[in-house]
């Protein structure tokens, strides 16, 4: 499952996102099932189905909580985390601390990015799009000779 795509939309005042029906489908792919929302990077937040979800688990289960910069990512991701459910309106709550930290107040994109969904206050994604656009060439060279 590929999420890809760019929506935009609005946080309502008690906190909630409609998911737009392309994305959703493949975010709960089975009924009633669990969605998590966590802080992302670049302040923005990260969206994952319960199966992304539990692959992304394991990655980060696995990484040495005996040093510093794994310990600490891994403890602001989980402890950020939030558990959703799609509502019959597709719409998903997200928590105050989340909104806080991507700094969404009203207008947001919503981006499918690979195997995650990404929510981005307006102003935070236009301004990151126009300046990655300009090396959006280069890093294509780049990551070609990997």
């Amino acid at each position: 499952m590929v999420y890809f795509g760019e929506f935009r939309g609005k946080v309502d005042k008690q906190g909630r996102i409609v998911i737009p029906s392309k994305l959703r489908n493949i975010l709960s792919v089975k009924k009633d099932g669990a969605i998590y929302i966590t802080r992302g990077l670049e302040n923005c937040l990260f969206i994952f189905s319960e199966k992304m979800w539990e692959n992304q688990s394991t990655k980060l289960k696995d990484l040495p909580f005996t040093k510093g910069d794994p310990r600490t990512f891994t403890r602001l991701f989980f402890s950020g985390t939030f558990q959703s459910h799609i509502d019959r309106q597709g719409r998903i709550l997200i928590p105050a601390h989340l909104l806080n930290y991507a700094g969404i107040t009203e207008s947001i994109v919503i981006i499918g990015a690979g195997t995650r969904v990404e929510v981005w206050d307006e102003k935070k994604w236009d301004d990151y799009y126009e300046k990655s656009l300009k090396v959006y060439e280069d890093i294509s060279e780049k990551l070609m000779e990997m």
